[in-house]
Order: C-alpha cells, then sequence, then structure tokens
C-alpha cells in the first residue's frame, strides 16, 4: 500500500514508454554499450546501446539489450546473428561526441565509423572494427541471444580478447584498470550522461561465518 508521500507502479498499468523512461532514470548510470559489428556484405556498423552490463567473470559475459527499429531488428543484431561477433568499446570522456553521433538512424548500407568521422581499426581475433583511439576494447563472440518476450533481445557475448592502449595498461595494479584515468562515461536517461570523477571507497566488511560477527 502507498503513502501520501509515494507513488506506487504496477507494471502493468504502464505503457512501453512510461517502463523505458521509468527505467532508464532510476537505474542509473549505467555503462555504455558502443557496439561495433559488421554486416555479412563488409558493412561495419557502430552503434550505442543503453542496456550494457558485464554478467560473468568466469566465463567472461557481457549483455546488452537490443531492440527493434519499427518492426525490424537493428543493424546490430542483424550482423550480429550473422558473423556471430561483435567488439564492445568503452565510451570514454573524449569519446562522448562521437559516441552521440554514432545514435543517429542511418541506413544499414551507411557505416557509422565514417559517417561520425571515427577512425576503424581491425580486431585480432573477431571479424569486425573497433574505434581505433579507444582506450578499453573487448572482442566478443556470440555466446547466446535470449528473447525477453516483447520487442528486445538480450545478447550475451564471451570475451575472447581485450585491447588496452599503453596508458591505461601502464597503470594497471594488480590487474585492476585505474578508473580515474580511464574517466568512463555513464548513461542516464534522454540526453543526460555522467563522468564517473567523484570516486570513494568503502572496504567489504569482513564476517566471521560460524558466528556472524564482524572479524
Amino acid at each position: 500500500m502507498s503513502t501520501a508521500s509515494e507513488k506506487f507502479l504496477h507494471a502493468n498499468d504502464l505503457s512501453a514508454r512510461q517502463k523505458y523512461r521509468l527505467m532508464t532514470s532510476v537505474i542509473v548510470p549505467r555503462p555504455i554499450g558502443w557496439l561495433s559489428t559488421r554486416s555479412a556484405d563488409g558493412v561495419d556498423n557502430l552503434a550505442p546501446f543503453s542496456y550494457f552490463g558485464a554478467f560473468s567473470s568466469e566465463p567472461m559475459i557481457v549483455g546488452v539489450g537490443i531492440g527493434r527499429r519499427g518492426d525490424e531488428p537493428k543493424d546490430s543484431l542483424v550482423n550480429i546473428r550473422e558473423t556471430g561477433v561483435f567488439c564492445t568499446n568503452m565510451v570514454t570522456e573524449r569519446h562522448v561526441e562521437a559516441m552521440n553521433r554514432t545514435a543517429g538512424d542511418y541506413p544499414a548500407t551507411t557505416s557509422e565509423f565514417e559517417a561520425a568521422g571515427i577512425a576503424p581499426e581491425q580486431a585480432a581475433v573477431v571479424d569486425a572494427s573497433y574505434v581505433a583511439d579507444c582506450p578499453v576494447v573487448m572482442e566478443c563472440r556470440l555466446f547466446k541471444e535470449v528473447g525477453l518476450g516483447g520487442t528486445t533481445s538480450l545478447v550475451l557475448g564471451e570475451i575472447v580478447a581485450i585491447r588496452l592502449n599503453e596508458g591505461i595498461a601502464d597503470l594497471m595494479d594488480n590487474d585492476f584498470v585505474d578508473t580515474s584515468s580511464l574517466k568512463p562515461v555513464g548513461r542516464l536517461w534522454a540526453g543526460y550522461y555522467a563522468f564517473a570523477d567523484d570516486l570513494f571507497r568503502i572496504d567489504r566488511p569482513k564476517i566471521d561465518r560460524d558466528t556472524g560477527e564482524e572479524l
């Protein structure tokens, strides 16, 4: 039961637009799935996705929710189905404008790399291009596609290789990448984004599993 100071919403009472707006404005910030793919005809595609995240480290799995464009699957999903591979380019502060340009609704025959003036490079393991100056690139093979019952498919990709540029690699310590050097960008809602420029640390409590007391 809701009180006068809160609003309680049933999912079945919400329109598709309301669900999208609520999800994207309360589950924040989110990493951006900037996926580069290649069509069977050899056209390189580059597009950002709002629903993206890490799902597992063993195996290394990332997931991206890809919706439809009208009644048709988006070019990224078509390409992944055809080739079984893609690259995920981590969006950083210097890539915000370029990333936004690739969000345009271009024809399937147009490469967003060319349309947005972004230099591509050939991936080492998978048959796809990646953003040449991106500090972190994950080369992925399709692990599984899961239909979510509506207009969205969850694409799970297994990371088969990770490319770290020299500046990021030099800052690695115990296999962690220094986030302040990476300068990632988080997705919020509509045209809003967030910089990860106010970091803090909280150590996890150590609990004795037999007694439940903190060590």
